[in-house]
């Protein structure tokens, strides 16, 4: 019984190194890295994410999107891929396109219906995850946005440790509550040793579209006077945009379809851009 179960031990060591230089390779083909996060939920993390890759691929980078909410994904929905499913070509996972430059892996497209849920321990999460990195066939990336669930557990940190060249955009909104957790995220990208590219402050006020006037809702300038007391950058600040609502539900990036083209994200994709051209 010892020798069987230190031979399965060392089989599983194999695979585990086999999948870890698979890792390798694939990050080898990929230009710059983002894990999206959030202290909280419901601060409009994945609506950031999506924009933003959908802004690059509109200016002609080659931009991959990967999913790692495994409970509640929701970039499939947002993007209006709903209806295709995952397909593999022999042992690689085959990400599905949205238009000529953008590629889209999520737990969503995995299962049979939408109202399944996935009932997950840890070392589950960690299994998916590594494999959407170590076997989804990327190509040659110039950009990956990692969407995470809102939080510091297994999904980031799993992200975190797996891929080293990765950089954090947080997300918030102005409200305090919404602020102290992203000092959490801050703090876990620090332990873990990840760069925090910057703060993005979403649903930042709400100009009335009768009136012109700028309503402030949930308080205004929050994520950047924290991204100031913290000495992190501070990427812009998104409003509250009944467009923007509306595009997600219908589908489709704001910064495709919006009134003012990439709108409050140029700024962001402009940064992103300037501050390192993927290598």
């Amino acid at each position: 019984m010892a020798e069987a179960h230190q031979g399965g031990s060392a089989e599983r060591l194999q695979e585990m190194q086999a999948q870890d230089e698979r890792i390798r390779n694939q990050l080898g083909r990929i230009g710059r890295i983002f894990l999206v996060m959030s202290g909280k939920g419901g601060v409009g993390k994945s609506s950031v994410a999506i924009n933003l890759a959908a802004a690059l691929a509109g200016r002609g980078y080659r931009v991959g999107l990967l999913d790692v909410d495994l409970h509640g994904p929701s970039t499939i929905k947002m993007l209006g891929l709903e209806q295709e499913r995952a397909a593999s070509d022999g042992p690689d996972l085959l990400p599905i396109s949205r238009g000529e430059n953008l590629k889209v892996v999520s737990m969503a497209s995995f299962l049979e219906h939408p109202d399944t849920a996935v009932i997950w321990r840890g070392p589950l999460k960690i299994s998916a995850i590594r494999q959407f990195i170590s076997d989804v066939r990327w190509g040659d990336l110039d950009y990956l946005f990692v969407d995470s669930p809102p939080g510091t557990g297994d999904e980031p940190l799993t992200v975190a440790q797996v891929i080293p060249k990765a950089q954090g955009i947080i997300v918030t909104t102005p409200q305090e509550v919404a602020l102290l957790d992203i000092r959490k995220s801050i703090t876990f990208c620090r332990q873990v040793g990840m760069p925090v590219f910057g703060i993005v402050e979403n649903m930042s006020g709400l100009v009335c579209p009768h009136c012109g006037q700028r309503i402030e809702l949930f308080s205004v300038g929050g994520g950047e006077r924290t991204a100031r007391d913290m000495g992190v950058p501070f990427l812009g600040a998104i409003p509250i945009e009944p467009e923007m609502v509306s595009a997600s539900d219908q589908g489709r990036p704001y910064v495709q379809q919006g009134p003012d083209g990439e709108g409050p994200f140029a700024p962001i994709v402009d940064l992103i851009i300037t501050k390192g051209e993927p290598s």
